[in-house]
């Protein structure tokens, strides 16, 4: 947790508590309606921590359709899907050194969609300032601790509403 210690001192932040999937989720899509081209989200968690269903979440809020099946991109690395803005969705799980800078990853960052990166502890210091970070901690079989720490102004602003909605 020395990740969340370090977000205290930098952005602001609010810890939720899902009790299920469909709440995990139902976050993602809170989140997804309020969020903008060119809007980056950094996801950090254990396998089977919650981090793809909130990404689908997220999609959902931004409107791709559900007939789109959005999926964890850990074979293919890059997974797009087109709502409201495109979305990107990588995964840098299984990439090393070099194998980041192959698959390209950091012109997503600077395109004109919302950028979802799961295992963003690999590349944290190479990320944009402004951001949303979600580190997803499991607590039990189906509880989850969503820790979601906004870097600039508008993500301070979404951690601050999240807060006023009963996140901690």
């Amino acid at each position: 947790m020395e990740r969340v210690a370090a977000a205290k001192r930098h952005g602001k932040k609010v810890t939720v508590i899902s009790t299920s999937p469909a709440e995990t989720q139902r976050l993602g899509i809170w989140v997804g309606r309020r969020l903008n081209a060119g809007d980056v989200i950094s996801l950090t968690g254990d396998m089977g921590t919650g981090k793809t269903l909130f990404t689908r979440g997220i999609a959902e809020g931004l409107g791709v359709p559900r007939g789109q099946g959005v999926r964890s991109p850990t074979f293919t690395l890059v997974h797009e899907y087109t709502g409201r803005h495109p979305i990107y969705h990588i995964d840098l799980y299984r990439l090393r050194g070099k194998e980041l800078e192959e698959i390209g990853w950091e012109e997503y960052l600077w395109g004109e969609g919302v950028t979802v990166i799961e295992a963003a502890e690999k590349i944290e210091q190479r990320l944009p300032e402004e951001r949303l970070d979600v580190v997803l901690v499991r607590e039990g079989v189906r509880q989850r601790r969503l820790v979601l720490v906004g870097y600039g102004r508008r993500f301070h602003l979404l951690v601050k509403a999240l807060a006023m909605r009963g996140g901690r």
